[in-house]
């Protein structure tokens, strides 16, 4: 049979993840990246739930990105007035064995990069997918001649807008946020623990890392989008002036390592052709702490799909069907995650008093459905 030759466009998480699991189907893989390789641990961090370690696991990458990052047990959900509202695992169910990971996004990328290489996967940076097709750039030939094109190239895709013109787009979500690390302080807690302060202003979330560091980000909500992120950490400390943690770690000599719009994006109605397909937030940026391990899940749901099925065609239309369903559950739960967030005053206090009484008894119902998945097994 001849070997599949395969373009990924972009070379992310989702991209990455994608080139690893088509290699192991036999595909001859190129990966076309915009931009250059993450240079270090600089930038937000994430975290990865137990659906998208089982993925790592069968991609073969779980030991790399568990060294780059620490696992986390719990996750405690607090008033602005310092109250819990709820305690439970963090990113799994109470009785599954594995915790969740948190480490910098770049590290991510660069562990995934590194087995994408390793197995045979070609990386080209620089290049972009402009949609001209044949006589365009070296993005655009190869996606012109390959197979299958892969389109892993985010919120943004280029490829979405080949297989759709007229197609949804992205849109600012009411929120913006902010990342970085602040030095050891005793208001932070134990370690092993994510955090979630429900400010006044906005969202705070911090855990403290093995190294006595403080990993912290904010979501604040804005309904008009901002021209630019220029709040320096004093600005940042006086919007949390309320809440007494998150004064105490912006406080401590803080920084500001990463910023970002939040977006949103309607359901993408056409997101595979026969031959090009999309992948992760290209298809459906789902949030709610979920994008990456929803991009890996992704990966190891559509190599599997391809190598079950000899019809390409037929292989991409079993996997859009199959991932329609996960992905469009998790994004209704994203919008009510969001919409928690940019709760006014009223709505904050209905919450802050109904969580501690609801929120541990109806996680697990909430969450098994996601927490148990199981991404099967590629060939070796």
């Amino acid at each position: 049979m001849k070997q599949m030759k395969a373009v990924v466009i972009g070379a992310g998480v989702a991209g990455a993840a994608s080139a690893i699991a088509l290699r192991r189907i036999g595909a001859e893989v190129t990966v076309y990246e915009a931009y250059p390789d993450p240079a270090g641990k600089v930038g937000a961090f994430l975290s990865l739930a137990v659906n998208g370690l089982r993925a790592l696991e069968t991609l073969g990458c779980l030991d790399a990105v568990r060294a780059a990052g620490f696992e986390v047990d719990r996750q405690r959900m607090w008033s602005g007035r310092g109250k819990l509202l709820g305690d439970v695992p963090r990113g799994r169910a109470a009785g599954d064995p594995l915790r969740s990971v948190t480490l910098m996004r770049a590290d991510l990328v660069a562990a995934l990069r590194a087995e994408a290489v390793r197995v045979g996967a070609r990386i080209v940076v620089g290049e972009r997918l402009t949609g001209t097709g044949a006589g365009g750039g070296a993005a655009d030939e190869a996606a012109a001649r390959a197979d299958l094109v892969v389109g892993a190239d985010g919120l943004r895709s280029a490829v979405r807008r080949t297989l759709d013109p007229g197609g949804p787009e992205p849109a600012y979500a009411g929120l913006y946020g902010l990342a970085g690390i602040a030095p050891s302080v005793p208001e932070a807690g134990p370690g092993r623990t994510f955090n979630l302060t429900f400010g006044r202003r906005g969202t705070f979330l911090h855990l403290p890392a093995p190294d006595g560091t403080v990993w912290w980000s904010v979501q604040i909500a804005d309904p008009a989008v901002p021209a630019g992120i220029e709040l320096d950490v004093d600005e940042l400390a006086g919007l949390f002036a309320d809440e007494q943690v998150p004064r105490r770690i912006l406080g401590a000599g803080a920084r500001i390592d990463a910023t970002t719009l939040f977006h949103v994006l309607p359901p993408v109605p056409r997101r595979q052709d026969g031959r090009c397909v999309l992948v992760g937030d290209a298809a459906h940026p789902v949030g709610a702490g979920q994008g990456a391990s929803m991009a890996l899940e992704d990966a190891v749901a559509l190599a599997r799909a391809l190598h079950a099925e000899p019809d390409r065609a037929a292989a991409l239309a079993a996997f859009d069907h199959g991932r329609a369903a996960r992905a469009g559950k998790l994004a209704r739960s994203a919008a009510a995650n969001r919409d928690a967030k940019t709760a006014g005053p009223l709505a904050a206090r209905v919450r802050d008093a109904v969580m501690p009484l609801v929120f541990t008894r109806a996680y697990a119902r909430s969450t098994n459905w996601l927490y148990d998945y199981r991404p099967g097994a590629l060939p070796q």
